[in-house]
């Protein structure tokens, strides 16, 4: 553990990339760090995941240079999943080493590429402890919950994300964005049930249970399902906002979202003032309006009357 917890540092801003493995955290950092060096930011990624290979990205600091999934896997004979666990729980002891490292970069805002394994944000407490250290170094981080959109259009697997995000959301204590990644591709194994606004939103679940229901297999954990879905909307946390990394508009929304929940907009670097204050309070239409846009761009449309679309469900 850091010596040097009782040292002020000045106030970093960034983010803490999360999610399951192959929901795009890796292509995320590097369309962010593009985008946000773009505007003008000084950009600095860290790469957390000991198991990563091949950054597409110019990488400012790299924990693969202290250990390597790899070398624990041949040293300890451990499978990858007890092999990641136990790399994150080494980085969780040389915290002096990943301070050394950032102290390096003043000035930057950060983007923190995080490992894929899910237990490691929902129960295990490595990298929760990680990143209530960096909080303590001043960091204000968001943390981004990558998840693939194409899980909207099997209701089973979208409620299991649902109840992913909210138990992440729980476990890591940072202020959070539930992203749906891959936008693009979201009907590529299904069509969708009912409208984005309806997986971004989490609206009444209901209407999901009754699809579920119609399923056979799934029949038999109906009153399973109706309690998880309690459990979700009682909580009443988890939304989405929808991304496309190629989408200037789609990454912009994504980015106000973060600089909102860890408070950058409202810091005094860059031309962040009063206007950019209340366009930050404010909203609600052009978030209804960007909802439609994502709709129309990525989502067929069936043709039928809101009539037809009713006698259906």
């Amino acid at each position: 553990m850091s010596s040097h917890t009782g040292v002020k540092h000045s106030l970093r801003f960034g983010q803490v990339v999360i999610g399951p493995p192959g929901s795009g955290k890796t292509t995320y950092c590097h369309g962010m760090q593009e985008f946000l060096t773009n505007l003008g930011r000084k950009v600095v990624v860290v790469n957390m995941d000991p198991a990563n290979e091949g950054l597409p990205y110019s990488c400012g600091v790299d924990v693969s240079e202290l250990v390597t999934l790899d070398d624990v896997m041949d040293g300890l004979k451990l499978g990858p999943n007890g092999g990641l666990l136990y790399c994150m729980e080494y980085i969780e002891a040389n915290l002096d080493w990943l301070e050394n490292k950032l102290k390096q970069h003043s000035d930057c805002y950060f983007l923190f590429d995080c490992p894929g394994q899910v237990e490691l944000y929902t129960h295990q407490s490595s990298v929760k402890n990680i990143f209530s250290q960096l909080a303590k170094w001043s960091f204000r981080l968001t943390a981004v919950h990558l998840v693939d959109s194409h899980y909207c259009a099997d209701p089973a697997k979208f409620i299991s994300v649902l109840c992913t995000s909210l138990s992440t959301m729980l476990h890591v204590e940072l202020p959070h964005v539930n992203v749906l990644s891959k936008m693009d591709l979201i009907e590529q194994y299904g069509k969708l049930a009912f409208n984005i606004d309806f997986y971004t939103e989490v609206m009444d679940l209901t209407y999901l249970l009754d699809h579920l229901a119609a399923d056979p297999f799934f029949k038999k954990f109906h009153h399973l399902n109706e309690k998880l879905a309690e459990v979700i909307q009682d909580y009443s946390l988890v939304s989405f906002v929808p991304l496309n990394v190629q989408d200037r508009e789609s990454m912009i929304q994504v980015l106000q979202a973060v600089d909102k929940a860890n408070g950058y907009c409202f810091g005094d670097l860059e031309e962040r003032n009063l206007q950019a204050m209340m366009s930050a309070a404010v909203g609600a239409d052009f978030q209804f309006n960007f909802t439609l846009r994502v709709q129309e761009r990525y989502v067929e449309t069936s043709g039928k009357t809101v009539e037809e679309e009713m006698m259906d469900l």
